[in-house]
This record gives structure tokens, C-alpha cells and sequence, in this order.
């Protein structure tokens, strides 16, 4: 078989190119030309160079392929402006369905996340029938990725096959663009004082590639699956990343009601300062909220393995010290 798969230099794409050809098929990558390759040095793949808003090289990139893994996305949307990662999440996802029908290429399994599901209500486990809520409808990344989603859909309503993978915050090794990895290397700079009200959805990227593997296997056409892990709060994550590097657990927890002036404070040095920001408001937002979800689908559908936080937080931790980046 014969796999492209576009984003293929960044964290999930790049793990699973490594899986795909450890398993023996052919594996062409689709990157910027301004992609780092480091996560890609060694592997047996073919890389090409091309932008999922160019439908042209899109197009180049899914001839002569058999299946199309579509994880290219603006993952770390705080960096970017709300209408580029609009534009690259919707307008990219359609140049990527269109590519593979006027290829022949009937296979596609897209990369969401759980944040085009919807935030559950607190005390409840989302799934991936929960209805999308007003604050997700807000959140230019949520919303992108939920306006995807309906491209993906609409395209297997016209008879193309797809099927959409779910991920939650996904750990592990390989993460060099610090999308969530930052929480093991900001716990082991001992910069993690304070840990918010809330509590998050963990998933190991070792996983996460198995469910993407076994949605092309096993998956239904037009049908999502969340990828997800553990449910912890920020206390439990915080304690288990201080052990695994050796610091002490933050003493502190930030209180409810200060997650909202924070948030509405983060929003306002943003519009005014020239720098790249580094967390967003909404990301304060979200974490006063349990943002907790069930895998029961994928694991009873697709043989999803739920993988424990501690080994991925304890894979990533090992990637960044053989790397330098601690």
C-alpha cells in the first residue's frame, strides 16, 4: 500500500509515516517548504513539498497514492491568526477530499480532535454525539475543525470513503513543535507553580497512530472516533510530571474564579503586544473546565489501546533530554 500523509513532518504525522513504513508500506509525506524535518531523519519515506491551500500540489501529492491520511492542520492555533487557521483547517481539508477523488483514491482518514466534539458538561464524559456548544462555536480552532469535519462528511454523503479520528491532548515522544509537550518541559524548567481548576483528556501518541491505523482498517465511512486516554485533573497531571522530572508537585491551585479575569487579562496583552503569543485566552478558559472524554467507541470499534499518562509523559520527558531541548 502506498500512504500519503500530508502534516506528515509534525507530531502525529510524523509518527505515524514512522509506523506505516515500519510496517512496510510506501510513505510519501506532504510538507511546507518551511517544515522542519528533523522528526523525519532516518525514516524510509518520500518527502514532497506542498500546502494543502494549493490544490495543485495537493493534487501531486495524492497521485499514484492508495490511501491519504490527512493530518495536516494548524495545530497550535493561539500562534496564528483565527482566519488562517480557518482557512487551512476547512479550505485544506476540502483541496485534500477533491485531490483524492479526482485521483481515484478512496481511502482517507482525517485527523480532528476532541475539540471539534464540544466541551461536555461538567461532570459528564463527552462523546462523539455530544452537541457542539456555544463557547466551542467561538473558538476559531474548534470551530475549524467541526467546519472540516462537515467537508469530510458532505464528501462521504456523495460516496468517497473517510473516516474522522478524534485525538485528545496527545503526550509522547516527538512533539518538537511543544503543542502539548510543553507541559513536560515547562514541569521540568520548574516554571509549573500553580495548577489551574480544571482537568484534561490525555492520550499517548503511540496510541493515538494505532487508532488511526485501525480507523483505516475498521472504520466506518463518515463516522468520528475519539482518540482519547486518561481524564485527569491538572493537580493529577501536574504530580505525575513533577515525579517523572524530579520536582516538587505545585503546592498551589488557581482558584475557579479567577480563571475568567486571567483569561479576559491574557486577551488583552495579546492585542496589544508584538510577540507570538505563547497561551491564548480561551486556553485559560478551558482550563477551569473538566474537559473529559470517552474512547468506549473507538476501543470497542477499532481495538483503540488506552495507554496510561505516565508512560507517554515518561516517553516525551526522555525525547526532550536526548534532544537538548532541558
Amino acid at each position: 500500500m502506498k500512504a500519503l500523509v500530508t502534516g506528515g513532518s509534525g507530531f502525529i504525522g510524523s509518527r505515524l509515516a514512522a509506523a506505516l513504513a515500519g510496517r512496510g508500506d510506501t510513505v510519501r509525506v506532504m510538507h511546507r517548504a518551511g517544515s522542519r524535518l528533523d522528526a523525519l531523519d532516518g525514516l524510509p519515506v518520500e518527502c514532497v513539498t506542498g500546502d494543502v491551500l494549493d490544490a495543485a500540489s495537493v493534487a501531486q501529492a495524492v497521485d499514484g497514492c492508495d490511501v491519504v491520511f490527512h493530518a495536516a492542520a494548524v495545530s497550535s492555533y493561539w500562534r496564528a491568526r483565527g482566519d488562517v487557521v480557518s482557512r487551512v483547517n476547512v479550505e485544506g481539508t476540502r483541496n485534500v477530499l477533491a485531490a483524492c477523488r479526482a485521483a481515484g483514491v478512496n481511502r482517507m482518514v482525517y485527523t480532528s480532535s476532541v475539540a471539534a466534539i464540544g466541551i461536555p458538561p461538567e461532570g459528564t464524559l463527552g462523546t462523539e454525539e455530544l452537541p457542539f456548544d456555544a463557547l466551542s462555536a467561538r473558538w476559531p480552532y474548534a470551530s475549524s475543525k467541526r467546519e472540516a469535519e462537515d467537508e469530510v462528511r458532505r464528501a462521504v454523503s456523495g460516496g468517497q470513503w473517510a473516516v474522522i479520528v478524534n485525538p485528545a491532548a496527545v503526550i509522547g515522544a516527538g512533539d518538537h513543535n511543544l503543542i502539548t509537550g510543553s507541559m513536560i518541559v515547562e514541569a521540568a524548567r520548574g516554571r509549573v507553580l500553580a495548577s489551574p481548576p480544571g482537568g484534561l483528556c490525555v492520550a499517548d501518541v503511540d496510541a493515538v497512530v494505532i487508532g488511526h491505523l485501525q480507523a483505516l482498517a475498521l472504520g466506518r465511512a463518515g463516522e468520528r472516533y475519539i482518540l482519547g486516554g486518561e481524564n485527569l485533573t491538572y493537580r493529577e497531571l501536574a504530580s505525575v510530571m513533577a515525579e517523572i522530572v524530579g520536582r516538587p508537585a505545585p503546592r498551589w491551585r488557581i482558584p475557579p474564579l479567577a480563571v475568567g479575569p486571567a483569561a479576559a487579562a491574557v486577551d488583552s496583552y495579546n492585542r496589544v503586544s508584538r510577540r507570538t503569543p505563547i497561551v491564548d485566552g480561551m486556553q485559560v478558559r478551558l482550563s477551569g473546565r473538566h474537559m473529559y472524554y470517552d474512547s468506549g467507541k473507538a476501543v470497542r470499534e477499532l481495538a483503540y489501546p488506552m495507554m496510561p499518562f505516565v508512560a507517554a509523559a515518561e516517553k516525551a520527558y526522555a525525547w526532550y533530554r536526548q534532544r537538548g531541548y532541558l
